[in-house]
């Protein structure tokens, strides 16, 4: 498999490919299932969304409430993480109904699935609709034959505000991942957000943990490729790259490493090739590897 270079040896000869909430255009996004899948395709990095629950659990949730994404209501950061798993949160995804629920499962699988086989089914469906842990999906890295690095976006604002990094830093150290638990080497998490106070929250309390400033907008501060003091990585959307393609070049004056979201279309994963993007962040980890020539 090739792989892009380590960030040190210079500029990558080719983007790392980044699965979005996982594989989410095969999968649930933030499911067991999308991140598996994401895994067998290739991809160089998984992407997560952290929320931290009423009682202290970092789980992969997008959005401040649960609503768009399950059968439930309410905001991540007032349910425990008990209430979080009796919600089903890959049925807005997949329609999960008799012979519907063996097609989506035979579909994730590659293998025909049989009524008869129920015991197997129920957990692979499970792995499509059960809310997902940070902590689960650090374990399911830790496990892959390969390095598989992990792109953690802390959500902002939240009523717990410094928390969120805190217990970030905690699961992190536990993992490995921070010098305080003995990392050597390039670590292979960063963490992202859209507010620099985030970002400086975690390089105060574990340094060498890279981080993403993501930006929705090109304001005129970060224009010339400047970033909040200690980011090394700029983290645009695919449409400031539409409007400022010159941007890329810009940061890498500057010393930064450029990681766009998100990038689904082909003629934009084209632009940010030949703009010498460092990574793409995609819902198509598979399709944008075939296009860049990888599989």
């Amino acid at each position: 498999m090739s792989s892009p270079r380590p960030a040190q040896e210079g500029r990558p000869d080719r983007p790392a490919v980044v699965a979005h909430r996982g594989a989410s255009e095969d999968a649930p996004e933030h499911t067991l299932a999308a991140y598996r899948k994401a895994i067998e395709d290739g991809a160089d990095a998984l992407e997560c969304d952290v929320r931290l629950t009423a009682d202290g659990h970092l789980v992969c949730v997008h959005d401040r409430r649960v609503n768009r994404t399950s059968n439930g209501r309410g905001a991540v950061s007032a349910l425990e993480l008990a209430d979080l798993a009796e919600l089903d949160f890959g049925s807005w995804k997949d329609v999960l109904a008799g012979q519907g629920v063996l097609e989506g499962v035979a579909r994730a699988t590659g293998r025909t699935v049989d009524a008869d086989e129920e015991p197997d089914w129920q957990q692979e469906n499970a792995d499509r609709t059960s809310v997902l842990t940070l902590e689960r999906l650090l374990e399911l890295v830790a496990d892959a034959d390969r390095r598989v690095e992990l792109a953690i976006e802390t959500k902002h604002p939240t009523r717990w505000a410094g928390q969120v990094e805190q217990r970030l830093v905690e699961l992190l150290t536990r993992f490995g991942h921070t010098r305080a638990a003995g990392c050597d080497g390039p670590p292979p998490v960063r963490v992202m957000s859209f507010s620099a106070r985030s970002l400086h929250r975690v390089r105060a309390a574990a340094p060498e943990i890279p981080g993403v400033y993501l930006m929705q907008f090109l304001t005129p501060r970060h224009r010339d490729g400047r970033l909040p003091p200690g980011v090394r990585i700029a983290g645009p959307g695919v449409r400031i790259l539409r409007a400022h393609p010159e941007y890329v070049a810009r940061a890498h004056r500057a010393g930064h490493q450029v990681h766009v979201w998100t990038v689904n279309d082909p003629a934009d994963v084209d632009m940010c090739r030949e703009l010498g993007v460092d990574a793409i962040i995609t819902n198509r980890p598979k399709e944008v590897r075939t296009q860049l020539g990888l599989d």
